[in-house]
């Protein structure tokens, strides 16, 4: 069985004192639980203090983005050298809002992967369609050109998690159904085994405006993996409740 992960993408939230307390708070919710992977991705501010206070729990960190570079001339970038130091074990990559607000296209994006894997850190690559693409029935072709090349010249995806965020659900409310994101899941799965010729186990999981009320029903598919989740992770009782979903048989 495919161990659940689910990840909670803070985003430009949270200062830091607010941050420390919520870490701590779910440090201590998730002390006995068992079956889950919890990983949680605090602005980069907090990163150094919230990873002190959770390094001794279940609980693993991400940042939410990085630069391919080790270091050098690069005003406003951060390395993964740097995301390692406070205690990093994931990284997302490619998100969303990554390549819609501030431009990434695939080439960057598999940049950032070699190095994040070259780093020993677990690269969690973000793909989707948006709202035109959806509508357009381009969907697979979308996925096919952004996983072809954000996998590009990897070899294997031990340290890969791959995070279906379909655009058009992320911060509007509405949700994929589990029908629709199990079609786009199997989908993943096939083109990265049958078409890219890799074979390892993968980790796909699902984001998109991920909340209590639809997390139990996307969870309990076995195509889901786990959950990418944005707005529910900042409240402590949201997150527990989607992190719960995934337990559940």
């Amino acid at each position: 069985m495919t161990l659940p992960l689910v990840i909670g993408n803070w985003k430009m939230n949270s200062l830091v004192s607010p941050a420390c307390d919520m870490a701590r708070s779910l440090a201590h919710k998730l002390v006995a639980v068992e079956g889950v992977e919890v990983v949680i991705a605090p602005p980069f501010t907090s990163l150094y203090p919230v990873g002190q206070i959770i390094k001794d729990s279940k609980l693993s960190l991400a940042g939410q983005n990085c630069y391919f570079e080790n270091s050098g001339a690069f005003t406003g970038e951060i390395s993964l050298e740097m995301l390692q130091d406070v205690g990093c074990g994931f990284i997302l990559i490619g998100h969303s809002e990554r390549r819609s607000v501030f431009g990434e296209n695939d080439a960057l994006i598999n940049k950032k992967v070699h190095q994040t894997l070259k780093a020993g850190l677990t690269a969690v690559l973000c793909v989707g369609e948006n709202l035109a693409q959806r509508k357009a029935d381009e969907t697979f072709k979308v996925l096919e050109m952004q996983l072809s090349q954000g996998l590009a010249g990897l070899p294997g995806l031990s340290q890969i998690v791959i995070a279906y965020e379909p655009v058009w659900a992320i911060g509007t409310g509405v949700n994929a159904t589990p029908q629709q994101a199990v079609e786009v899941h199997a989908f993943i799965r096939h083109y990265i085994f049958e078409k890219l010729g890799f074979s390892e186990k993968i980790r796909i999981i699902y984001g998109g405006s991920v909340n209590p009320e639809n997390s139990k029903n996307l969870l309990q598919e076995k195509e889901i993996n786990g959950a990418l989740v944005g707005g529910a992770s900042l409240k402590l009782e949201s997150f527990c409740a989607i992190i719960n979903s995934a337990l559940e048989p």
